[in-house]
């Protein structure tokens, strides 16, 4: 494939409003080349917004266009394995928000149609490009943090009867679950893409705040492979809404930034246990340069232990996504996101469910046999 521009195509105008600004912002790399939305004052409005020519209300219609290399989905939750594998059957590659699906067996059938098309599937967890999390992830690969000994994670939001007014949302069937796969699991992909894989996990959940079908509220602890115990918070009735996250190294305490919708971006805040640490941090820091992933560090600058790191100006969010996916692609790399780390998102979500429901310690990962694989809520 050549570095030529990929035209894309947004299905859904919901949060693929946002999708839309990130490829914009990417005019070397990608071109919207047509949007689709049952919703046609939706699509009136998008396609004017954005000088967006070919716009349809038809799905199987968008997949007949030759033009378009890729789809971009992000329809409504119940729709995204059909229209992923639809789209993979066209000849077409996909990108998806979360979540994929609600089963094990469902992310399996994606990942072995993936397969046989010859395309590829890269899932949407935005939020690992943010400046923080990326600092820390370095820290992390390169040794500086130490041994991973315990973290917490507080996702409290507010969702009101309005949000719930739309009629696919607060349902099992159409949503395909609550607070922990629509809200939550972004927070959770960013505690596990630093503190490591889950091996054990007890949850307990709630409908607290709305009259709905899905669960609003939950507490969860984790057992990581390495031995390390994190804990996670979830409400969508908080009046003052916020994402927070706390890693706890052997060598370093990390915190994020509180706002509830960019926390993995800058400010973070890095304190090293030792006057040492301190000064190798900021020596890697100082050095800390992705120019091969897209990544580039403007100044590098640390100040004293305890204090706020700053200076790092790579694309953060859908964009640095985005521009990694077309690097990618390009280069026949492996995608910043993978249908294994969506597997393992399911698998983790159906585990939490799943305990939720018998209130058993669940042991991961899932034998082919466990009763909840073929789906959380049946």
């Amino acid at each position: 494939m050549s570095p030529a521009k990929l035209n894309v195509a947004v299905v859904g105008l919901g949060i693929g409003r946002q999708h839309i600004t990130a490829y914009k912002a990417l005019p070397e790399q990608f071109n919207v080349a047509a949007i689709c939305s049952v919703d046609d004052r939706a699509n009136r409005e998008v396609s004017t917004e954005f000088s967006i020519s070919t716009v349809l209300n038809d799905f199987d219609a968008l997949l007949r266009l030759p033009e378009v290399d890729v789809i971009d989905i992000c329809t409504p939750p119940m729709l995204h394995r059909p229209q992923i594998l639809a789209a993979l059957l066209a000849g077409k590659h996909v990108i998806c928000e979360k979540p994929l699906t609600n089963s094990v067996n469902g992310v399996d059938e994606i990942i072995a149609a993936e397969r046989q098309s010859g395309c590829r599937v890269m899932p949407i967890f935005q939020y690992r490009f943010g400046e923080g999390l990326q600092k820390l992830k370095y820290l992390v690969n390169t040794g500086l943090a130490g041994q991973p000994t315990a973290a917490s994670v507080e996702v409290h939001w507010r969702r009101r009867a309005d949000y719930y007014a739309v009629p696919w949302r607060g349902k099992f069937a159409t949503e395909l679950g609550g607070a922990l796969t629509g809200h939550a699991i972004h927070a959770l992909d960013m505690l596990t893409y630093v503190f490591g894989p889950v091996r054990g996990v007890f949850a307990r959940t709630a409908t607290r705040t709305n009259p709905i079908e899905v669960e609003d509220t939950a507490a969860v602890t984790f057992e990581h492979e390495s031995g390390a115990l994190s804990t996670m918070s979830v409400t969508l009735g908080s009046s003052i809404e916020s994402t927070r996250h706390r890693f706890v190294y052997s060598d370093l305490v990390a915190e994020s930034n509180t706002r509830a919708y960019s926390s993995s971006g800058d400010p973070w805040i890095f304190t090293p246990d030792r006057n040492d640490i301190a000064k190798s941090i900021e020596t890697a820091l100082a050095s800390f340069d992705w120019k091969s992933r897209n990544h580039v560090l403007t100044s590098g600058k640390t100040s004293s232990a305890g204090s706020t790191l700053q200076g790092y100006t790579a694309p953060a969010g859908y964009e640095g996504q985005f521009t990694r996916f077309h690097t990618s692609l390009v280069r026949g790399d492996a995608f910043p996101v993978t249908l294994d780390d969506a597997r393992n998102a399911i698998q983790l979500l159906t585990a939490m469910y799943y305990s939720a429901a018998t209130g058993q310690f669940v042991v991961l990962p899932l034998p082919k046999t466990h009763e909840a694989i073929a789906g959380w809520h049946q």
